[in-house]
């Protein structure tokens, strides 16, 4: 499904994520954050405009600490690309869409 946002939880992260064909944006927020809610849009932006070149996902870290913690995600929002089930970037922080691709794509290529 090219350009819609999903949900992942610690309990499919692993499926999702790790093991995608595709990279992955993983979008990690909670509810309360108000940068988070900044970027939320970007973020779908995003997504609809990559397709099927890059999945991406949202996981609350309120409600999914286990893999917010073995990432060592500290603050939110924190954007991490995964490629080939390895971690390729991390952005840190909400900013406006053309500096967000710009740190994104070539980490997509």
């Amino acid at each position: 499904m090219a350009g819609i946002v999903s949900e992942v939880t610690d309990n499919n992260f692993q499926a999702e994520v790790l093991e995608s064909e595709v990279p992955v944006l993983v979008d990690f927020w909670a509810p309360w954050c108000g940068p988070c809610r900044q970027v939320g849009p970007v973020v779908e932006e995003i997504a609809r405009e990559k397709g099927e070149s890059l999945k991406v996902v949202k996981l609350n870290t309120d409600e999914n600490q286990q893999t917010a913690i073995s990432y060592n995600v500290l603050s939110i929002p924190t954007l991490i690309v995964f490629k080939n089930g390895a971690e390729a970037k991390r952005v840190i922080g909400a900013y406006p869409k053309k500096r967000l691709e710009a740190e994104i794509d070539p980490a997509i290529a």
